[in-house]
C-alpha cells in the first residue's frame, strides 16, 4: 500500500514560515524537544508523512509542549499526523542531537510495532501519508529519517546525532 494523495501546499514562504518558527522557539524555550516515531507494521513497512511546511519524508512526530512528557506528545502526535494508536510496547530508539536544525534541538525516536490505524482526515499540515516497505522507501525521504530507519531494522546502535 502506497501513500495517500492530498493536494499539495507547499509554497515559496516554506523557509521563512521556519525561520520564524525556529526564532520563536529560540526565545521561549531553552531547549527544543521533539518526539518522532518509526511506526512498524507486521509487513515490515514504515509509517512515513510529508509535511506541507517542510520538504520530504519524515517519521511522524513534532515538538514536546510544556506540561507534557514525551509520551504523551508521542500520542498526541501520532493521532494528529496518521490517526495511529499505539497498542502496545513503545521502544525508545534513542535521543538525538539535531545539530543541523539548531544548536538547541533534540529529537527522541520510539519505535512503535503494535497499533490500530485509521484513515485520517486531510487538513492543511499534512500533505500525504502512507505504510511504505522499508527496502523501498519513497523518493524525498530524509537523511535522519533514513538513518534512524536502518538504524531500526538492522538493529544496529543509535547515532549520537540526526
Amino acid at each position: 500500500m502506497g501513500g495517500i494523495a492530498l493536494p499539495r501546499r507547499m509554497n515559496g514562504l516554506e523557509p521563512v514560515t521556519r525561520r520564524m518558527m525556529h526564532t520563536w522557539w529560540r526565545f521561549s524555550r531553552p531547549m527544543t524537544l521533539g518526539v518522532r516515531a518509526a511506526v512498524i507494521d507486521e509487513d515490515e513497512r514504515v509509517f512515513l508523512v510529508r509535511h506541507s511546511y517542510t520538504p520530504g519524508w519524515h517519521l511522524p512526530g513534532g515538538g514536546v509542549e510544556a506540561g507534557e512528557s514525551m509520551l504523551e506528545a508521542l500520542y498526541r502526535e501520532l493521532a494528529e499526523e496518521g490517526n495511529i494508536v499505539p497498542s502496545g510496547e513503545i521502544v525508545l530508539h534513542g535521543i538525538f542531537f539535531n545539530r543541523k536544525v539548531s544548536r538547541r534541538d533534540h529529537v527522541a525516536i520510539y519505535v512503535v510495532r503494535e497499533f490500530v490505524a485509521g484513515p485520517r482526515p486531510p487538513d492543511k499540515e499534512i500533505v500525504e501519508t502512507g505504510f511504505f516497505p522499508v527496502a523501498a522507501l519513497p523518493e524525498g525521504v530524509t537523511p535522519g529519517t533514513r538513518a534512524r530507519i536502518v538504524e531500526i531494522v538492522e538493529e544496529r546502535p543509535p547515532s549520537a546525532d540526526w
